[in-house]
């Protein structure tokens, strides 16, 4: 499936992914306000700007993705399908069914397209650094290694672990991007752990930061033009400003709708405001 290449043609597939998100959300539990919050991102990495190839998902060639944030499940499935990995049906059909491909956290074991089964916040993103220092080793000097975060998750002693072993060991082919939403499952960042600047954090560690508005498809697209060399010694860290529920009035900025399923009037609202924002 060829690669979308205009903010356009990439703004109408985010449209689609978050009317796949609603979809699934009125059947199902999802995490819906993490899964809206970064979907603007992840429809931009998946589907203009990671080397992938759904035909041969284990090729050596490819770049790798994690979802360290791994309730972000539902949102990473919907892109896999869009580039042909599977069907959006097969999504909606079998999450959270017995044998299904697809559930509230991305698994390895049953759906090939999963790099790393995830779901314990930290965990993800060290892996990720141990994967892009192993294509170093390899001497693959072309291909990324991308993980999703939640700024929440930034509280996980795990995560500063492995950011100081990123700039130590120059891997330059690691991109993080933190999803900053403000908003944990229990409330806000500030009423549960205050991370303060984390954009500050992570240059004081020796990052390369980029901060954007994580809804703003052009933006987003332009950073992932900008990025420097698969081989160059700096890590790379996107920390993305975003909306948890965004879209979706009686979701947005809501801790509530963390999780959750929408009964049907609520669903044919938010379907009304998607519409009706996109006209």
């Amino acid at each position: 499936m060829g690669k979308l290449l205009s903010v356009v043609e990439l703004q109408e597939a985010a449209l689609n992914i978050r009317r796949n998100l609603l979809e699934l959300c009125a059947r199902q539990n999802i995490h819906i306000g993490g899964d809206l919050s970064i979907t603007d991102v992840m429809t931009v990495l998946w589907q203009y700007q990671m080397k992938y190839n759904c035909k041969n998902p284990r090729a050596e060639e490819r770049d790798r993705f994690v979802l360290s944030k791994g309730h972000a499940s539902a949102v990473t499935s919907f892109n896999q399908a869009a580039i042909g990995c599977f069907s959006v049906e097969d999504v909606i059909n079998e999450y959270a069914t017995d044998g299904g491909r697809f559930s509230m956290h991305s698994c390895n074991l049953v759906n090939p397209y999963v790099e790393v089964s995830t779901g314990s916040l930290g965990h993800g993103f060290p892996v990720a650094c141990g994967i892009a220092a192993g294509l170093r080793l390899k001497g693959n000097h072309n291909s990324r290694v991308y993980v999703v975060m939640g700024d929440g998750e930034q509280s996980e002693g795990s995560v500063w672990e492995a950011a100081l072993n990123a700039v130590h060991l120059q891997l330059g082919n690691l991109v993080a991007i933190v999803d900053c939403n403000g908003l944990e499952a229990d409330g806000s960042l500030e009423e549960i752990t205050s991370l303060g600047d984390i954009a500050a954090k992570y240059r004081a560690l020796g990052w390369n930061v980029c901060e954007l508005d994580g809804h703003d498809i052009g933006v987003i697209k332009e950073k992932f033009d900008d990025l420097p060399p698969v081989d160059s010694r700096q890590p790379i860290v996107f920390i993305c400003h975003t909306v948890k529920g965004k879209g979706i009035s009686f979701m947005e900025n809501q801790s509530k709708w963390h999780a959750g399923r929408m009964t049907n009037e609520q669903y044919w609202n938010a379907v009304g405001q998607l519409e009706k924002a996109n006209t």
